[in-house]
């Protein structure tokens, strides 16, 4: 054994020596150290008996302050309700001495020796048989009371009571708090359409006129950024954003459907048909004036107009010279009937057109002959219906008939309807109909004849159809509405020229809240037009114009410039000068006026005045005695008036003829 271990020490010495040579060949200090070592198990014996030293320390305090506040039977039931199971210790001799002392310690050494944080007091207030094991809470902290977590348990009862008495109220939900006013014109406001983000609306009316609103670039004047005319002297029936809003499609009094974009320049431009074939399928568009207009709700290039020719077109935005598809509304005696309006189902799979007769009438979109849906009798016959409309579940139909109704429609069984509302007074072939976001009101609008009332906003109960609220929109009729599901804003369009936004401030969203917090911009004065900048890099300085760098700058200096800035002229001391006085106006001709025609201060005789003059005239002619030398020489002055006496005197010639 002593030679082997003498051995070791001699390799262990080599070893060293070895380390310590390829330390100083490479330069590293401490090369070839050993790591450090330590004990796991002294380490978890260690916190172990720590832990248990520091949890009996707080329970001895925490069963002091018990004493001193509570009965005396209150400590014992805190020591039972603080028994927590030992934890596993990792070390496995620990475990065995732990165990050992567990079954050799007495009850109250076993609820001393506690590993692990004191439990919470809250926990000690339930049953002794619960072993509970838990966080510390803060020092200090006495817990809650029962009363207090029940009177939090109604707290928040009371909180989901609310909420779900607003979900189920859908008039608490109505956008109305406040409105803002924007003038289209002084005629009526025909058609209404928002882009699927809110961020535009655009407008038109009878007015033949189209209006670009911003409401992100809009502030408090509430000007539209763009007006034009697309459609020459045609009414303005319809417009209607695409699904993606780059375009917009303008349905006015005339057979041919315009496209604008975002910015109201001309995309497109429907053909117009031949009004001589008899069969309109065979022409290439409508031959009469359109009704109204809709875009497919999935496929951003298709849209679809009616006309009064009798038929439904289905356009392509890549092809306008011919259409795309045909489908020809007929009455039950299988002749033309005119639709009014016309519409998309939600998944773009149904067409539905609303007629003349009052029929309703849908067809599959790829099938053009024979409907699929047809109810002869919507409406009363003779009467225009003027919108249809799918709910955002697309099960459910709504009609606004020119016969003063509402109807909602179950279109898997179309043979009656589901609910009526009467008493809607309807004058404009363009009132329209929309549903509510949440798809549980429907909002129509009333007609009125002029200085006779106010136009209102009706809602409807869906399930009950029950009239559940109204609201007074202007001393006009309320003609198209619009109920944004983004926005959660309501747009109506009136008789009087208006369009009214109505919106609330907790509930709705951007729109007409981006424009009513920005102040008026301040109205520039005309600036004067400056000569284009020439740069000349390469020039002396004194031929090198300064270059602006600013607006706020020129504008400084031109402010500074009395031309430029307009600066009024101060008034005139003195005589004056430049052909203005300092008295009376600012002209000569007013100074003589009120110098010499309105000075009444000489009273003398204006021919004495003269005559004074005579004398040096006679003796000294210069400008009148040489003119008459020859013809008169000798001056005739008009005599003095003679008196009456005299005057009867004197021969006829003389007597003055009156």
């Amino acid at each position: 054994m002593a030679g082997n271990n003498k051995q070791m020490g001699s390799m262990s010495d080599a070893s060293d020596a070895e380390s310590a040579d390829m330390a100083a060949l490479m330069g590293f200090s401490g090369f070839g150290k050993k790591a450090r070592t330590f004990d796991v198990d002294a380490i978890f014996e260690t916190t172990r008996r720590t832990a248990i030293e520091r949890s009996s320390r707080v329970l001895e305090e925490r069963q002091k302050e018990d004493d001193g506040m509570d009965s005396p039977a209150r400590p014992s039931a805190v020591v039972q309700r603080n028994k927590v199971p030992a934890t596993v210790s990792r070390n496995p001799e620990s475990r065995s001495k732990s165990s050992s002392s567990s079954d050799s310690d007495s009850d109250s050494d076993s609820e001393s020796e506690l590993i692990g944080p004191p439990v919470p007091l809250q926990l000690t207030l339930q049953d002794d048989d619960d072993e509970l094991v838990g966080p510390p809470l803060p020092p200090g902290y006495m817990g809650r009371t029962a009363q207090e977590d029940d009177d939090d348990d109604d707290d928040d009862d009371d909180d989901d009571d609310d909420g779900q008495d607003e979900d189920d109220d859908p008039i608490k939900k109505i956008p109305n708090t406040h409105e803002i006013t924007l003038q289209h014109g002084n005629k009526t406001v025909s058609a209404l359409a928002l882009d699927p983000s809110g961020a535009r609306l655009v407008s038109g009316g009878f007015d033949y006129s189209v209006r670009l609103w911003d409401f992100a670039g809009m502030d408090q004047s509430l000007q539209a950024f763009r007006s034009l005319t697309p459609c020459e002297c045609h009414q303005i029936r319809s417009l209607e954003y695409s699904i993606t809003g780059d375009v917009i499609l303008v349905v006015s009094g005339n057979a041919q459907a315009k496209v604008l974009d975002r910015d109201g320049f001309n995309v497109m431009e429907c053909v117009k048909g031949d009004q001589y074939i008899v069969d309109m399928v065979n022409t290439k568009g409508h031959v009469a004036m359109l009704n109204d207009g809709s875009w497919h709700p999935k496929i951003k290039e298709e849209f679809m107009t009616c006309s009064n020719d009798g038929t439904v077109r289905t356009w392509d935005l890549s092809s306008e010279k011919h259409h795309k598809s045909v489908f020809k509304p007929r009455s039950f005696q299988g002749k033309k009937v005119v639709p009014t309006c016309c519409t998309y189902s939600r998944d773009g799979k149904l067409i539905a057109a609303g007629c003349q007769d009052g029929s309703i009438q849908i067809w599959d979109r790829n099938m053009t002959v024979h409907s699929k849906f047809h109810c002869r009798q919507a409406h009363a016959p003779g009467t225009d219906i003027s919108c249809l409309t799918f709910s955002y579940d697309g099960t459910i139909l709504a009609s606004r008939g020119g016969d003063d109704t509402l109807k909602i429609w179950d279109i898997r069984k179309f043979k009656s309807p589901l609910n009526v509302a009467t008493g809607l007074t309807n004058y404009f072939p363009m009132t329209d109909c929309c549903f509510s976001p949440d798809d549980k009101l429907i909002v129509t609008g009333t007609s009125v004849k002029k200085d006779e009332g106010s136009g209102k906003l009706v809602f409807f109960d869906r399930v009950s159809f029950k009239n559940v609220y109204e609201m007074e929109v202007t001393n006009a009729s309320a003609v198209r509405c619009l109920w944004h599901p983004k926005l959660n804003q309501i747009m109506v369009g009136t008789g009087n020229g208006l369009a009214k936004v109505y919106y609330d401030k907790d509930k709705s969203h951007r729109g007409a809240k981006l424009c009513v917090v920005k102040s008026k911009r301040k109205e520039r004065q005309a600036e004067t037009l400056t000569q284009d900048y020439i740069i000349t890099p390469h020039a002396l300085p004194m031929f090198r114009e300064a270059r602006q760098r600013s607006t706020r700058k020129q504008l400084e200096k031109d402010r500074l410039d009395p031309m430029k800035s307009h600066k009024p002229e101060p008034p005139v001391s003195g005589p004056g000068r430049g052909g203005r006085v300092a008295a009376h106006g600012g002209t000569l001709s007013s100074h003589i006026v009120k110098s010499i025609a309105l000075d009444k201060t000489d009273d003398s005789n204006p021919r004495e005045a003269i005559l004074r003059h005579a004398k040096e005239a006679e003796e000294n002619p210069y400008w009148v005695a040489p003119a008459y030398t020859k013809t008169q020489p000798v001056s005739i002055f008009e005599e003095e008036p003679v008196e009456e006496e005299e005057e009867d005197k004197a021969p006829e010639w003389k007597k003055r003829k009156i």
